[in-house]
């Protein structure tokens, strides 16, 4: 894989969230038919960068693609990515709490269907003409952390893969014998919603299979520690934590600089 180079004016404080955008970052759906159903993600690069580049795939958290995603997939086009966030549930479905947990219960439950969907939003990734299709990373935020986890046991042909504040279990621990890329996992330390007993088992599946990965815990955060719309209070087990967001984004671009050298 050939190194990629940042553009020159490129600094990792211009890139937080709410930031303005550049110009020339384009931002448009895309339409596309997954398992009978009629999914629309979003494509976000940098349309002054001429040719194929590294490419992510961005998957959501338990409401679906919202205008967290989007932000997400632009600020990444920032930083010089070309990024297609999927859409899971199809379009239009976009569920509030508690349907919400119904929904994303119904792909936890199927895992086969929740495999399918993700695949089919890699699959349009890598038709995109901006994808270098040799560099390729998924991150995801929450039920999308656990996506991209089951997208790796499936066994898809990229780089890496990110879980931001996602669950770890899956009902087939041994497929992790098909991962064939990185894995970088960024956790709140005291995330009640992911159990200690699911991190222990997360660490035996990963060196039962001899895995590459990273794991790491940041002090004091909790469930969805990476989204201001989780509010503040980590007594509800979720909550955003500024320190730990800024932290975890940069662990992604560590990441993303090394597997794409």
């Amino acid at each position: 894989m050939k190194r990629f180079l940042f553009l020159a004016s490129v600094s990792a404080l211009c890139f937080l969230p709410g930031s303005p955008l550049r110009a020339d970052i384009v931002g448009k759906a895309i339409e596309y038919e997954s398992a009978g159903a009629t999914c629309e993600g979003w494509h976000a690069y940098d349309d002054s960068i001429e040719g194929t580049r590294p490419s992510i795939l961005i998957s959501h958290q338990w409401t679906g693609l919202t205008d967290y995603e989007k932000m997400r997939a632009e600020m990444l086009a920032e930083l010089g990515y070309n990024v297609f966030a999927l859409d899971i549930y199809g379009k239009g479905i976009r569920p509030q709490p508690p349907e919400s947990a119904k929904m994303a219960g119904k792909y936890k439950g199927d895992r086969a269907l929740y495999r399918t969907r993700l695949n089919d939003g890699l699959n349009i990734l890598k038709g995109l003409p901006q994808t270098d299709v040799d560099d390729i990373a998924a991150i995801g935020y929450c039920f999308g952390g656990t996506g991209v986890l089951e997208l790796a046991r499936s066994g898809a042909a990229i780089d890496g893969v990110v879980s931001f504040h996602g669950n770890l279990s899956t009902p087939t621990p041994d497929d992790a014998k098909n991962i064939a890329c990185e894995v970088l996992v960024l956790h709140g330390a005291v995330d009640p919603h992911v159990p200690v007993d699911e991190v222990a088992d997360f660490h035996r599946e990963m060196l039962a299979a001899n895995v590459a990965y990273t794991f790491t815990a940041y002090p004091d955060a909790v469930h969805a520690f990476t989204q201001k719309f989780a509010g503040d209070d980590p007594s509800k087990g979720a909550a955003y934590n500024a320190e730990a967001d800024a932290k975890s984004w940069e662990a992604m671009k560590a990441f993303f600089a090394r597997i794409f050298e």
